[in-house]
């Protein structure tokens, strides 16, 4: 007897095909669909406008798995954070940051990071697996849910209680690439969350091949880890630019965007004390992004145990800002949200069984030089 199929992990395209090829109509998928996104049902006796015998042949063909909520911590800033178990040894972690004007979901992709970057506490754990689109899916799933429960509104009211979502938790997103998508598709369908293009972003490191096989795709908007003006720093701070350098990441930027009117590239460019903040890296990124259409996220860097870095002054922060904008560049400095329990960028760590065995080849004090 075949095991069940988790109809999360099925977008319309695929879910049409599940039907069909099982001498349904397409239309199901839409229902279905419409059932276990727009309604939050995970029953099937529940979906009343399928036939009792379609609901009797999905309770022995298919299921609707959601991860367990572990944890569930909140910030005195509001941030919300959940731990997630996703199998008997791993558990994710999702982030909820509320604004005056938006909700924003910050969405894991993978369990721990394959990257290895030097001031992030996810990539310290080491990396498991990819998850599947049911698991990236069912985040939003269970925010909305949960979240409504908490502020008493409609999942899909007027006031969404998610407005924006960004693939900027743990992983990589762009190498968990066709679950991934799937997620998007779910996320920007009428049918299921009906979000923006604009509200949808995916965040990478730079993987360029994968990036720009998403923009034949998707055209969610794009986040690009930068962190450094060039390419002796960032090779130590983002192990991944040795493979992709930035003379190779910036052109796949420009074409992920090309041909759409009014859109811009975020680069994110965390902020370490002494390490990438002088006031010639400020004009040395700004000399390298000046006909880019950019958006500069300034990120103080968010402390972990057995970091060696640390956050940059306010006035450093303040000056490198100053310096960006005087070349006429979009800077914005992100405040800190969520650093009280650990859910700011960075500190996203969870549950990793690390079959890179990368913790046991650490050293217990890192050493870098950055001349």
């Amino acid at each position: 007897m075949s095991a069940k199929v988790n109809l999360l992990d099925f977008d319309r395209k695929s879910m049409e095909a599940f039907f069909v090829s099982r001498g349904e109509k397409a239309f199901r998928a839409t229902q279905v669909i419409k059932w276990i996104h727009q309604l939050g049902v995970t029953h099937f006796d529940a979906m009343t406008n399928l036939s009792k015998s379609l609901r009797a042949w999905l309770h022995e063909e298919a299921e609707i798995v959601i991860p367990d909520i572990v944890l569930e911590q909140q910030s005195a800033d509001g941030t919300i954070k959940w731990l997630l178990r996703v199998d008997d040894g791993n558990s994710i972690e999702m982030v909820y940051i509320p604004e005056a004007n938006r909700g924003t979901l910050c969405v894991s992709s993978q369990v721990g990071c394959a990257l290895d970057c030097s001031f992030c506490s996810t990539a310290q754990q080491g990396f498991n697996r990819n998850l599947s689109t049911a698991e990236i899916i069912s985040q939003l799933h269970i925010a909305i849910r949960r979240l409504s429960d908490k502020l008493g509104h409609d999942a899909f009211g007027k006031k969404r209680v998610v407005s924006n979502v960004v693939l900027m938790g743990m992983g990589e997103p762009l190498l968990n690439f066709n679950s991934v998508v799937k997620a998007l598709n779910l996320m920007l369908e009428d049918n299921a969350y009906g979000l923006s293009k604009r509200r949808v972003t995916l965040s990478t490191a730079g993987v360029v091949p994968a990036l720009d096989r998403l923009g034949e795709v998707s055209d969610v908007s794009l986040a690009v880890s930068l962190h450094a003006p060039y390419n002796s720093l960032r090779d130590k701070l983002v192990p991944l630019n040795k493979k992709y350098p930035i003379e190779v990441l910036l052109p796949a930027c420009r074409r992920y965007i090309a041909g759409q009117a009014h859109r811009s590239v975020t680069f994110e460019y965390v902020m370490l004390d002494g390490v990438n903040d002088l006031p010639k890296q400020a004009r040395d990124l700004a000399k390298l992004l000046r006909d880019m259409p950019a958006k500069i996220n300034l990120i103080p860097f968010n402390p972990f145990p057995g970091s060696v870095y640390a956050r940059s002054s306010d006035a450093a922060i303040s000056k490198f800002c100053e310096i960006l904008a005087a070349q006429g560049l979009t800077v914005i400095t992100r405040r800190p949200r969520g650093d009280d329990i650990d859910a700011a960028c960075g500190q996203l760590a969870g549950k990793v069984v690390d079959k890179t065995k990368r913790l046991q080849k650490k050293e217990h004090v890192l050493q870098f030089s950055f001349q």
